[in-house]
């Protein structure tokens, strides 16, 4: 009974597979079937086959169990287990690997020199050395990219903006992921110039977060701002939750935890640009290499403010950010 249950925790970890190698096999239908191995160090989705960018894919023409096969892979959390993943993807020879996140892709790009790898959000791929550029990435890696490096210190400005009184800023971010590191970079080189202190609390695991909470509860900062990566936004409703009562306005990189509750974020719309990597698959499953594709970056940014939130906090949030605001929460 007991190895019963661990074999099911372990099925339950990975998040399973969707069609495992031989079942996508039996299931061919006339003419080729193509292997997508998918893996992140985050959870699955609700619905891992909805989510982006399965749904463009289709429209492309590639329909799981008539001329697709797609292994689904979820570590939630535990970045131990992507080298294993990405072995094993090697081993079964997919046509391409998506991997999403950092972590992810450095574990791919590791594991294999010939199998394409397309990227899907990967921070600074040139700043963490995953491509030699963004225009002619090199080796079998292409994708897209956030550009949340770059965009770091403009989320710290509108955070300044928003409360000019902030003084303090609390960075909560995963410290193992190289990626995630230089975006805190950014963030204490932008902190100088804007005359803000901050209170770095990296995490590594997902125990880690309770120390970084006890931090903030020992020495309150002004505001805190969530470098988002797989980790984090594991724990990003605790994050919003543990802001909210402690009463502790916040930042985020991208719109999910302002409508969870937090206070304001400021980025791509992460659903739209997961849907474009489906179109590098598609160019690399019709013969085109991965080196040769240019990375493609975001080019529309939104603001999101959460007024509801902000009334909470007992803050008025300026007209300058509400008249720059894509999105307003009331």
């Amino acid at each position: 009974m007991e190895a019963q249950m661990r074999r099911r925790e372990l099925i339950a970890l990975l998040g399973g597979a969707a069609l495992i190698w031989p079942l996508g096999v039996r299931a061919q239908r006339a003419g080729r079937v193509f292997r997508i191995g998918y893996f992140y160090l985050g959870p699955p989705p609700p619905d891992p086959h909805e989510a982006p960018p399965w749904p463009t894919l289709r429209k492309l023409g590639y329909v799981e169990g008539t001329n697709l096969v797609v292994e689904r892979r979820f570590a939630a959390g535990r970045r131990d287990m992507l080298a294993t993943i990405a072995s094993e993807f090697v081993a079964s020879r997919p046509d391409v690997i998506l991997a999403q996140g950092y972590q992810a892709a450095e574990a791919a790009s590791k594991a294999t020199h010939d199998i394409p790898i397309v990227v899907l959000g990967g921070g600074d791929p040139i700043g963490t050395g995953l491509v030699k550029s963004l225009a002619r990435p090199g080796a079998n890696i292409t994708g897209v990219t956030e550009a949340s490096t770059e965009l770091s210190a403009k989320r710290l400005e509108l955070l300044k903006e928003a409360i000019p009184a902030v003084s303090r800023v609390a960075v909560l971010w995963n410290a193992a992921d190289r990626a995630m590191t230089l975006r805190f970079d950014e963030i204490e080189a932008a902190a100088k110039t804007l005359q803000v202190a901050i209170q770095p609390l990296g995490v590594r695991e997902p125990e880690d977060f309770d120390d970084a909470f006890a931090a903030m509860r020992r020495d309150r900062p002004d505001a805190m701002f969530m470098i988002t990566d797989a980790l984090t936004n594991l724990n990003r409703k605790r994050i919003v939750e543990f802001a909210a009562e402690i009463r502790l306005p916040a930042v985020y990189e991208f719109r999910e935890p302002v409508f969870d509750g937090g206070l304001m974020s400021y980025g791509p719309n992460m659903h739209d640009l997961q849907g474009r990597v489906a179109y590098y698959i598609d160019k690399i499953l019709k013969g085109a290499k991965p080196g040769d594709l240019p990375m493609e970056q975001p080019t529309k940014f939104e603001l999101v403010v959460n007024l509801k939130t902000a009334k909470a906090l007992g803050l008025t949030i300026p007209p300058s950010i509400l008249a720059r605001a894509d999105e307003v929460i009331e």
